[in-house]
């Protein structure tokens, strides 16, 4: 027999449908309350870690003191395996005090291609290049299109002794020469945001020497 009487009606607290009531079976009023409390308190748990989430992100992006250093690379080691190879390659013997490599390429051959960045110990960026290009194309490629001549210099030391320099539209000063003949001539730079007295310090280290 279903009951047909009012939920406000003398009983209906006993009913056996009823999950309301404390008789029955089914969920009382305060569980039900329990389980929702339970699943908001989840909800706004994530909400705050995905919070805090992204304010640490926007923190680390933000911060202008985050110590990032290139990785230092071991030239030598490469120019080394290049000569195992056969190919005469013209490096930098020695880096001066507190200048370091960060990336060599090395493409054996005759003439060999060689690239080597550097940076010194107060950041400025210096580079080195080997290449079969001429010398107006590696002007162009490494330091400007339109660059801008300068008086010769004389490195003593160095497998080329007469240098040419050039300077782009940002004042960055470049030293240009050539070495070798016909097939095998090749075109050597050294450029960077250092001092052109620098630079000729570094091309002053330039060899073949076998290591």
């Amino acid at each position: 027999m279903v009951s047909t009487s009012s939920p406000d009606g003398p009983g209906a607290a006993d009913a056996p449908g009823s999950t309301d009531g404390p008789a029955g079976g089914g969920p009382s009023r305060g569980a039900g309350r329990y389980q929702r409390s339970t699943s908001g308190m989840v909800g706004a748990l994530i909400v705050t870690l995905l919070v805090i989430l992204a304010f640490v992100g926007f923190r680390a992006l933000n911060r202008s003191d985050l110590d990032v250093k290139p990785e230092r690379v071991d030239y030598l080691a490469q120019v080394g395996y290049a000569q195992q190879a056969g190919s005469e390659v013209v490096y930098p013997a020695r880096l001066p005090r507190g200048w370091y490599a960060t990336h060599i390429t090395v493409s054996p051959g005759e003439p060999p291609e060689l690239t080597l960045s550097m940076l010194t110990g107060d950041g400025g960026y210096v580079g080195f290049v080997e290449s079969e290009e001429s010398v107006p194309e590696v002007l162009s490629t490494y330091v400007d299109p339109h660059p801008q001549a300068g008086p010769p210099a004389t490195v003593d030391g160095s497998v080329v002794s007469r240098w040419a320099t050039w300077t782009d539209s940002g004042g960055d000063t470049a030293l240009v020469a050539q070495r070798g003949h016909g097939a095998s001539r090749a075109s050597l730079l050294v450029f960077g945001t250092v001092s052109r007295a620098q630079l000729e310090q570094l091309a002053g280290t330039l060899t073949t020497r076998r290591r």
